[in-house]
């Protein structure tokens, strides 16, 4: 007999994960500088087991709820929007998980207020405190991000002056408008394609992704997805130049999104607008905010040379994986073109993301919403770096437009798998960590199934 599962029942375990998560952060988590604790430290070893214990406790949460999401009395997206906020609250208050990017915007923003070129100089140049808590490999990086983001970051580094608590509250509260654009905007895709709106929400709003990265890491992300979904919002009705605006706005946060502006023309063309006036009236729209976005922010456009910024030379990127592979192999074999392995390989990459991207479109005109979730995928897939959050560009459209359940179901599963994939510090594993995070997780397990069998002998002694 299968353990019965009730919305209130996934709300209090989702919620023990979060908690659990918040707990363990404290000492596991990406602190500042001045927090950090030896690797070694019992606090730290103790936080990262509570970690991993509260991230399978949310993924099991999640999967319940997305088994009452399918059943015969779905809950409401009412519903489903407080067990995302039950969900994310413990996380509020808790240090920066999974990643010290937030540190990065936080500087970035101070350079802005500082008059610095922040295209070209790293975090570095500013120096301080808050360069200090910067990843070096950052630190004397240029930003990757455009003028609206950094327009966000300048205003919050001038409202809390450089302090440190306040401004990680600030990115957390930016990344939790994003999401909130995110979890409007999700029923109104789905129901425009003919999908369930609780099931997008399940999947797209309350995934694990979400909560781990977007909350708990507070990325800019999650305000690129928010202004992107929105716009497509309106691109659906009858404001295409408000669409356009919206999406624009999003692409000079990250640039990945500019892809949407393809979904805004195409969903016009669809309603029955001329193809030229429709690409006139997107393309006018999109030079309109781009001009006034980097006035208003005062940046320049550094912003558009600044996307090669170099990636790690770890990242576990598939390209990046295939490059370091075969540079080992020529440098094997006393080959000189062995450097040039990894840039080879990055280029191979965008150039089969370009391919796959015009096919997609090309095949799946009639749906622009999940074509663009399929793009977003591909670019996140081939691109030269990856981390596990980029995995919801693509996901947060495919959501709200998946055609089958089946491509929901395995969307799900590479979630779960990459929800588990970054430790709390942000930074590289050992094997010590590795094995107290399967400790952690093994943990959980151990306590779920406990807590099946428990619930199911009652239920098993009243049948006999």
């Amino acid at each position: 007999m299968a353990l019965p599962v009730d919305l209130r029942r996934c709300q209090m375990l989702g919620l023990a994960g979060t908690a659990c998560l918040a707990l363990g952060g404290e000492t596991a988590g990406a602190l500042p500088v001045r927090e950090l604790l030896a690797p070694a430290n019992v606090r730290v070893s103790l936080g990262l087991v509570g970690v991993y214990f509260g991230v399978v406790l949310l993924i099991a949460a999640w999967v319940l709820l997305g088994r009452l999401v399918r059943g015969s009395r779905p809950p409401t997206p009412r519903a489903l929007l407080l067990v995302l906020a039950v969900w994310a609250a413990p996380l509020l208050l808790a240090p920066p998980l999974f990643s010290r990017d937030v540190y990065s915007y936080l500087a970035q923003g101070a350079m802005v207020d500082a008059h610095m070129d922040v295209y070209a100089q790293g975090p570095a140049r500013l120096g301080g405190p808050l360069a200090d808590e910067v990843a070096p490999l950052w630190r004397h990086t240029g930003a990757p991000y455009g003028p609206v983001f950094l327009a966000l970051a300048h205003g919050l580094a001038g409202l809390t002056r450089g302090e440190l608590p306040a401004g990680l509250v600030g990115m957390r509260l930016v990344a939790l408008v994003g999401v909130a654009l995110m979890a409007a905007a999700l029923p109104r895709l789905a129901r425009h394609n003919g999908a369930d709106p609780a099931a997008a929400l399940w999947l797209g709003a309350l995934n694990p992704l979400v909560l781990l990265h977007l909350v708990a890491g507070a990325h800019n992300d999650a305000i690129m997805l928010g202004l992107l979904g929105v716009g497509l919002v309106a691109a659906l009705g009858r404001w295409p130049v408000l669409g356009a605006v919206l999406v624009t706005l999003a692409a000079l946060v990250k640039a990945p999104a500019a892809l949407g502006l393809v979904a805004v023309v195409v969903l016009q063309i669809r309603a029955g607008r001329d193809p030229v006036r429709a690409t006139a009236t997107t393309v006018a729209a999109t030079a309109v905010t781009t001009v006034a976005a980097t006035a208003v922010a005062g940046t320049g456009y550094g912003w558009i040379g600044a996307l090669d910024t170099p990636v790690s030379p770890q990242n576990w990127a598939l390209t990046s994986l295939l490059g370091r592979a075969t540079g080992a192999l020529l440098e094997h074999l006393g080959s000189g073109l062995a450097p040039l392995a990894v840039p080879a390989w990055h280029l191979f990459g965008l150039a089969l993301t370009a391919v796959l991207i015009a096919g997609i479109w090309w095949r799946l005109r009639p749906r622009p919403v999940y074509a663009l979730g399929l793009s977003l995928a591909a670019v996140a897939a081939f691109g030269p770096a990856i981390r596990p959050w980029y995995a919801l560009w693509g996901l947060f459209l495919i959501a709200a437009a998946a055609p089958t359940a089946s491509v929901r179901h395995r969307v799900a599963a590479v979630t779960g798998v990459l929800a588990l994939a970054t430790l709390p510090s942000g930074g590289p594993a050992d094997s010590g960590q590795l094995v107290l995070a399967l400790s952690g997780g093994t943990l959980a397990v151990v306590v779920l199934w406990q807590a099946h069998q428990t619930a199911q002998a009652p239920a098993l002694g009243g049948t006999a």
